[in-house]
């Protein structure tokens, strides 16, 4: 648990300097809410697998993959499964 609480932080770090460097407004609300789209992202996948049929357990691997990726990490992940 403590290795997933320091991969979140240190994305979050990341990418709150990646918005600081590309001067957005607001980089840790960015950073913030692009860690939360991946994070809903995953979870709404999950939410509709009884239609789709497409799964993603929530794994350590999966919770930082989506953090980090956003909703496009989550849309290589769906990909992944299904080969």
């Amino acid at each position: 648990m403590l290795f997933v609480f320091i991969c979140a932080v240190s994305t979050f770090l990341v990418f709150s300097f990646i918005h600081y460097a590309a001067k957005k407004k607001k980089p840790f609300k960015r950073a913030f809410l692009s860690m939360l789209l991946g994070i809903a992202a995953l979870c709404a996948v999950n939410l509709l697998a009884g239609m789709t049929g497409v799964y993603i357990p929530i794994t350590q691997l999966t919770l930082l993959s989506s953090m980090a990726g956003g909703v496009p990490g989550v849309a290589l992940m769906v990909l992944l499964s299904a080969f």
